[in-house]
């Protein structure tokens, strides 16, 4: 995304259910930016900024129930992004305009504290519905048939739908989860990644803190683990433990010392992601809300 003053934003997407429990998605991104056509666009500028976020790809399968006794969600909350398009501010926005006005009919009528469901048809039968409904089985195309068959499969699907108003294939599901979609280590290999150069490519840690988080370290980890055991028990024998890897700001670490592997949670670093929450294996960690707001401080994201 090209802005104002020579500013470039640079994202760099991963579908989080891959296989390989050693593939190290902020590394990717790093790897990303030497190719010439990024590189070029780089080179020569300076960072100011960096943060992650995992996005809801679920669509319009994965809708849930959209209002609640006294409240509804909205926009990404909900999962209303347009995959293949990467775009979900149109819905949010959108979502947000639906819901003012149901709310707005709930008062007229001297309702209170109930359900705006008229909220929810809105959403599921107008403009958000039509633009979900469309792109419905793109990311459960990526998921079964890989890149280039899904392209095919995926623009077919949505050129019918375009044409005709109507989806040529019929309703995909997802299947698995992402977390039940990573591999045990046994069947893959390590990952060579070069070595950030200072200069286009950065390490994880010296990034984090262009995201300005900050956590009072006397708080509470807000990054709670069922069983502790299994980090080190399950995770490490059968997955590498790909914690280490797939946190975008270096939270989890294995440390070794006399006694053994150690699991380490940084949560002073973490920049609310929850990517942990979606792709461990294990299903073992639970993210919650960390005290007074603290977190990452985008200035300009």
């Amino acid at each position: 995304y090209h802005y104002e003053d020579n500013l470039v934003m640079v994202g760099f997407v991963v579908h989080l259910n891959y296989e390989n429990p050693y593939l190290y998605p902020y590394m990717e991104f790093q790897r990303f930016k030497h190719h010439p056509m990024v590189a070029e666009l780089l080179d020569g500028g300076k960072r100011i900024s960096y943060g992650a976020r995992a996005i809801s790809e679920g669509g319009w399968q994965s809708l849930p129930e959209l209002s609640f006794d006294g409240g509804v969600l909205l926009g990404c909350s909900a999962g209303m992004v347009n995959v293949p398009r990467i775009k979900g501010n149109h819905n949010a926005m959108l979502s947000g305009i639906e819901a003012a006005e149901a709310a707005a009919r709930a008062i007229a009528a001297g309702r209170e504290g109930d359900r705006l469901t008229d909220y929810d048809a809105a959403v599921r039968t107008g403009a958000i519905g039509q633009d979900l409904r469309k792109v419905r089985n793109v990311k459960p195309a990526w998921s079964r048939y890989g890149l280039w068959p899904s392209l095919v499969l995926g623009g077919m699907d949505m050129w019918g739908a375009g044409l005709t108003g109507r989806n040529i294939l019929r309703t995909w599901k997802h299947g698995k989860t992402d977390a039940e979609a990573t591999g045990k280590a046994v069947d893959f290999k390590p990952i060579d990644y070069p070595r950030p150069d200072g200069r286009l490519s950065f390490d994880r840690l010296t990034n984090v803190a262009f995201s300005f988080t900050n956590h009072e370290e006397s708080q509470p980890c807000h990054l709670r683990l069922k069983d502790p055991t299994i980090p080190i028990r399950v995770n490490l024998p059968e997955y590498a433990e790909p914690a280490q890897r797939y946190c975008p700001a270096g939270v989890y670490e294995v440390v070794e010392d006399a006694s053994g592997p150690r699991f380490v949670i940084n949560f002073q670093n973490c920049v609310h992601c929850k990517t942990c929450d979606i792709k461990d294996p294990s299903q073992n960690i639970v993210w919650t809300t960390p005290q007074g707001g603290d977190g990452p401080n985008y200035p300009n994201m």
